[in-house]
């Protein structure tokens, strides 16, 4: 009854599961040897419970096995159900490939929930009047959010919102928050009780009357590394592995053309065209999509990585890729500043601040000294005025070491 044979075909999946493992290149052999362990001993235990193995591969389902198999030998189930479920969904992951019908890991979550009823014809007017993309929507929500929590503690109906209330909420806000945030939330709040004003939900226009911390434009320049900096991270990077292969291409990709962390992340294997050379970028906020010629280092780079490093069985047609299972995209910009870290530690390379957009600074401040157009500039880098590119100019100091002051005599 405990055998593995029991389910027909069960060695042939197991075999043609590794295969996809192998495809992958996301285990080591005695990371598999390992899974292998567990994946028949999971067997063993659906069999014996009378369950179907593949309706049990969720999240939940091996969390029960976990426990089950702790029971039974007297041991701690954290550690057993940290194990079980590497290797369990992994196993999942590659029958999926192979085009078995199992259940999703963990039930599927609304990313974009609808807001509370409250806050839908606001959410409604920033879409259809203000013309705001989905990412400052929510954000916009979130800062309403917070203002709501804070005037139902001071037990003011909405309807009777008064100046002194905005004003106790944002002293209140910028003690625990930096002066741009501040600033930010201000601004939110402005469009919010215009909204409130509009639907007749107050009577008094406040927005005029809300103040906020100045913050001008540029007011700090922005970070950026020297151009030997970056080019000594790049030079650091292992290629002999899958990871640094797809690390390589993805920081050169950005030093090369200032591209920004979300639109590094979003870029398919349909946006590369291998015979006209170019590179189909798509802009996070606005969708506005622009081509770019690549580059041959680029192309190279871009061809090893997907030719030697990135799992050949992804779920996904995104280009970068997570590279362990179920290798979904890299979908935060944290994952691209961890990435940039890691390599300026190992290149011994140190900064104030390494975030995902130092290698955009670093590329717009090396073009501003190539003295390089500035509406080609602008283009590149998304910027609707060319004016935008004063914050750059103040980073170039190779160039405005070119631009002395006279000495007054």
């Amino acid at each position: 009854m405990h055998s593995e044979m029991t389910v027909p075909g069960f060695e042939t999946r197991l075999a043609k599961v590794q295969d996809v493992w192998r495809d992958n290149r996301c285990l080591k052999s005695s990371s598999i040897a390992q899974y292998l362990w567990w994946i028949r001993r999971f067997h063993r235990y659906c069999i014996a419970q009378a369950l179907d193995g593949d309706d049990q591969l969720t999240q939940a389902g091996v969390h029960l096995f976990a426990q089950w198999y702790a029971r039974q030998r007297q041991i701690d189930a954290e550690d057993i159900c940290q194990q079980a479920k590497s290797a369990l969904r992994a196993w999942a992951l590659g029958l999926r490939t192979l085009g078995v019908r199992v259940p999703d890991w963990q039930p599927a979550k609304n990313r974009t929930p609808e807001p509370e009823p409250e806050l839908q014809g606001f959410a409604e007017h920033l879409r259809q009047h203000r013309g705001n993309p989905e990412a400052t929507i929510k954000k916009k929500l979130a800062h309403i959010r917070c203002f709501l929590a804070f005037i139902a503690a001071r037990h003011r109906p909405l309807r009777h919102l008064k100046l002194t209330d905005i004003d106790a909420f944002l002293v209140d806000y910028s003690q625990r928050h930096a002066r741009t945030t501040t600033a930010d939330i201000g601004s939110s709040l402005r469009v919010y009780v215009r909204f409130l004003l509009v639907t007749g939900q107050v009577s008094a226009d406040l927005a005029p009357s809300i103040i906020t911390p100045v913050v001008r434009r540029y007011e700090q320049p922005l970070r950026a590394l020297p151009w030997d900096d970056v080019r000594r991270i790049l030079a650091a990077i292992d290629r002999s592995s899958p990871i640094g292969l797809r690390d390589y291409a993805l920081l050169l990709l950005m030093s090369t053309y200032g591209l920004g962390a979300g639109e590094v992340i979003r870029l398919t294997l349909d946006d590369i065209d291998w015979q006209a050379a170019t590179l189909r970028v798509v802009r996070p906020k606005t969708g506005v999509a622009f081509v770019l010629p690549l580059l041959p280092a680029l192309a190279q780079a871009l061809a090893d990585y997907l030719k030697h490093g990135r799992p050949r069985r992804a779920p996904s047609r995104h280009v970068f890729l997570s590279m362990r299972a179920p290798h979904y995209p890299l979908s935060e910009s944290s994952a691209i500043r961890h990435i940039l870290i890691g390599h300026a530690r190992k290149a011994g390379v140190t900064a104030a601040y390494l975030g995902s957009h130092v290698l955009r600074h670093t590329h717009a401040c090396r073009q501003v000294e190539q003295e390089i157009s500035p509406k080609v500039l602008s283009d590149i880098l998304g910027h609707r005025s060319p004016e935008s590119l004063s914050a750059y100019v103040r980073i170039a100091t190779e160039r405005l070491r070119q631009l002395p002051l006279p000495v007054p005599e």
